[in-house]
């Protein structure tokens, strides 16, 4: 029997309309389990204390469990080839930092493609680094600092928290600009950086502004420069990189959240829209601050074209600095 045309077109639509609710329905379902969230560095550092943060309150939103599995080595390299490696359903989330997109390459090989293995959620906050030294540094500004160091050559040297973090770069950055002669010292985080700074060996800090703000209040550090586009909130009257006279040497650090590529969009939705109200939140930028972490909560294809223009950055400064790690 023949349908009436009117009848068809309303079972047409019906039929069409389906996959749309359907995607509807699961994004409301949405977690129906346990979810993983990977961590791919050590308990109890910034990136690891804002995952649990962000986590706990999922789970608090969305009545299922979103819990945190550090799993560290090789500068993050492990656990982000591990999460590279599981099911795009929505039930694995990576929270990490910038050298996702500075490992590839820094790094001979990563088990990861930064641009195809994984999916933008949002970047949940930024936090800056600076440029410090110890008061005995005669010098006061950036420039001052240039004209000492290559007065002195082979004398001086500058403390990061590590080999490859982007403190590091950084510094390696302001050394192939300015062409000086600094030995890089990379220590095991920002907090060290600052111990070894203070006993002056070495006398120049490149690390996390939020460890040294306290220190250069009382007078112990003196900072040059912040390494970011704006001005830091805690210490106002510190200039940023380009006021000092080096624009295009910053480059602030962040904490972003990913998923495995072919993960459901409305998936990737649902978490978008609930972090960013998680973010949005006064007792979660006040923790964030706490930690020297200014909250920002951008959308998926903000923060996806961000990773591309890192990877090119980053990029150009490892290899104008000749570092590889094999």
């Amino acid at each position: 029997m023949r349908l009436p045309r009117r009848r068809f077109l309303h079972l047409a639509t019906g039929i069409a309309a389906l996959p749309a609710l359907s995607g509807v329905a699961k994004a409301q379902s949405y977690p129906a389990r346990t979810v993983r969230v990977i961590v791919p560095y050590s308990p109890g550092g910034p990136t690891d204390v804002c995952a649990r943060l962000i986590a706990q309150k999922l789970s608090d939103r969305l009545g299922r469990q979103f819990y945190v599995e550090d799993i560290a080595g090789a500068g993050g390299n492990i656990g982000t080839g591990q999460a590279a490696r599981t099911a795009p359903d929505g039930y694995t989330i990576l929270i990490t930092v910038n050298s996702y997109v500075i490992n590839p390459t820094l790094y001979e090989k990563v088990p990861y493609d930064a641009l195809r293995d994984f999916e933008a959620v949002t970047q949940v906050a930024i936090f800056q680094s600076a440029m410090f030294v110890h008061p005995s540094v005669s010098a006061r500004t950036v420039p001052e600092l240039v004209a000492l160091i290559k007065a002195n050559p082979n004398k001086y040297s500058f403390a990061s928290p590590g080999f490859g973090t982007p403190s590091h770069l950084l510094g390696e950055q302001f050394r192939v600009a300015t062409n000086v002669d600094l030995v890089h010292v990379p220590y095991g985080g920002s907090g060290t950086v600052v111990t070894s700074v203070i006993s002056g060996n070495p006398p120049i800090g490149f690390a996390a502004l939020s460890a040294a703000v306290p220190l250069i209040q009382d007078g112990k550090l003196r900072a040059l420069a912040v390494m970011s586009q704006h001005r830091s909130q805690a210490l106002p009257d510190l200039p940023t990189i380009a006021e000092a006279g080096y624009p295009d040497l910053d480059g602030d650090a962040w904490v972003g959240v990913l998923v495995p590529t072919g993960t459901p969009r409305n998936v990737i939705a649902r978490l978008h829209q609930e972090m960013i109200k998680i973010i949005d939140e006064p007792d979660t930028k006040e923790r964030l601050a706490g930690l020297g972490l200014e909250p920002i909560g951008d959308s998926p294809e903000q923060f996806s074209a961000q990773l591309k223009v890192e990877i090119e950055k980053w990029t150009r400064i490892i290899r104008a600095a000749k570092i590889r790690v094999e």
